[in-house]
């Protein structure tokens, strides 16, 4: 997989020196990284299958920092991929070593805290559990809540349109969100939204949201805070077989019944995660479901006992509610760490992200299974069992030959086996480089043109995050005239590649 883009300016030593010069202008020295060391913290992000040493890395402090560095990055014709915390898991953020990459963790401000409208305006480095520590105390929070929501920072949820254990009932990050600030790829300035819940004119912030960094870079987030549930309870539920699980996740929602949250893990995950940091998780199971229900008091106590109920007639085999606080947080503790709890039973682990009908969960599961076996590699599964977004974790060695590879044609057939059941590439962790040669085993060729108008709409020179997304790099020109900025720029204008 070739992930370098060729032909740029300062591909020579001079180049890169007049790059350095023209930089070290905007920026102070401590947020420009040229030395080879101080890069090479920065060449790849959680996807670590792949990496490269980017040609330059900055570390802006001010929105008038990212928009020259934007503005020279047009004037010379280099590329440019913005990174927020690192913590992507497809490859989104990772560095090209012809470009700059545009790390954006000193932006890291909470600007405004609006209790009034329910919204805050943070800058895109803030850390995702952030926005919940600061409202908390007046009874808010901000709802998606990644795993990784300790260290993953807003603009990168932005960018990926993360979910999270609750977004079943409250959603992904696009149905928090209430503006954004993008700087475009000349340095103009660009706000969509803000305080208020929606707008009539086009959808511009459904577009940014998931866009992976493809059109612009984002510099400011409005988020939606909400109240604090009156009551949150949450269900732990063990299962003799991953089916019979599945099926039980399938039975809650045919009742009417919406959980906050609702996640399933099988017995190599249990193990891993009881290994890792004890919760109390039955070892004696195939699978455990934890269902989290939140309202007012009689609605939880309510719902409590009709998911006990749907259980046991679905065959559970443990039951157990938390009774207090303290023990809801220890139900969902081994939930959030089962993704370095992994480790314990293997050196390495390819984390994927498809997404199907529920309907299809058992068969998907057991699919899986007989995919592993055929590969010679064993899978753990853990997942957001309520909206259908499975993470298997393919696990393998990486110094035995050939795990690598057999990993990732593993990964590939089981997101082709999630698309071929009605079910799409990727519910959260995005495309980047992990998933873009797959693109064409859901979208046709007409498709993946259409999503390219878009992209030269808003970057005709391909400079923003290019080798991401899309298999096949075209040139702008070759779409016809693209409107930008309200005109119309002929193809003898358009720069090049």
């Amino acid at each position: 997989m070739s992930l370098i883009m060729p032909e740029i300016e300062p591909h020579t030593m001079s180049g890169r020196d007049l790059l350095i010069e023209k930089l070290s202008k905007i920026l102070p020295e401590t947020s420009l990284i040229i030395d080879e060391t101080g890069r090479r913290a920065f060449e790849c992000d959680a996807f670590t299958m792949y990496r490269a040493l980017p040609l330059i890395v900055v570390l802006p402090e001010t929105v008038a920092q990212v928009q020259a560095i934007m503005a020279l990055a047009s004037e010379m014709n280099v590329k440019v991929v913005p990174r927020g915390a690192g913590t992507s898991l497809s490859g989104g953020s990772m560095p090209l070593e012809d470009g700059i990459l545009l790390v954006l963790s000193k932006f890291n401000r909470i600007l405004e805290i609006d209790y009034d409208n329910r919204c805050v305006r943070v800058q895109p480095g803030v850390q995702n559990l952030t926005v919940t520590r600061a409202v908390e105390a007046q009874g808010f929070y901000y709802a998606p809540d990644p795993s990784s929501q300790i260290a993953c920072s807003i603009g990168g949820n932005v960018a990926e349109n993360a979910g999270g254990v609750h977004c079943l009932k409250y959603g992904l990050t696009t149905n928090n969100i209430l503006g954004l600030e993008i700087v475009l790829v000349g340095g103009e300035i660009l706000r969509l939204g803000g305080a208020h819940l929606d707008s009539e004119l086009y959808d511009l912030m459904g577009v940014i949201t998931g866009s992976e960094g493809l059109l612009g870079v984002i510099t400011e987030v409005t988020v939606r805070i909400l109240p604090k549930p009156a009551v949150a309870r949450c269900l732990l539920l063990g299962f003799d077989s991953v089916k019979a699980g599945a099926l039980f996740v399938g039975s809650v929602i045919a009742h009417g019944i919406i959980p906050a949250g609702m996640e399933m893990m099988d017995k190599k995950t249990i193990q891993a995660v009881e290994r890792f940091q004890p919760c109390g998780y039955p070892l004696n199971v195939e699978a455990i479901v934890i269902v989290e229900l939140d309202g007012v008091q009689a609605e939880v106590d309510h719902l409590v006992e009709i998911v006990r109920q749907i259980a046991q007639e679905a065959g559970a085999t443990t039951t157990k509610v938390s009774l207090n606080e303290a023990e809801r947080l220890q139900f969902w503790a081994g939930r959030k760490n089962a993704f370095p709890a992994v480790n314990c039973i293997a050196p390495d682990y390819l984390c994927m992200d498809g997404t199907i009908p529920r309907a299809q969960l058992p068969l998907v599961l057991e699919r899986m299974d007989e995919l592993a076996q055929s590969y010679g590699l064993s899978v753990a599964n853990v997942f957001h069992a309520g909206d259908g977004n499975l993470h298997p974790l393919i696990l393998y060695d990486a110094s035995k030959e050939g795990d690598v590879a057999r990993a990732e044609k593993l990964g590939a057939d089981i997101l082709r086996l999630c698309v071929s059941v009605g079910g799409v590439l990727t519910g959260e962790h995005g495309v980047g480089v992990e998933k873009r040669d797959l693109m064409s085993e859901m979208f046709t060729q007409a498709d993946l043109e259409a999503q390219m108008h878009l992209k030269c709409a808003f970057d005709p020179a391909g400079r923003l995050n290019p080798g991401k997304v899309f298999p096949t790099l075209h040139r702008c020109a070759e779409f016809g005239m693209m409107h930008i900025q309200g005109g119309k720029i002929p193809f003898a204008h358009l720069p090049r590649f």
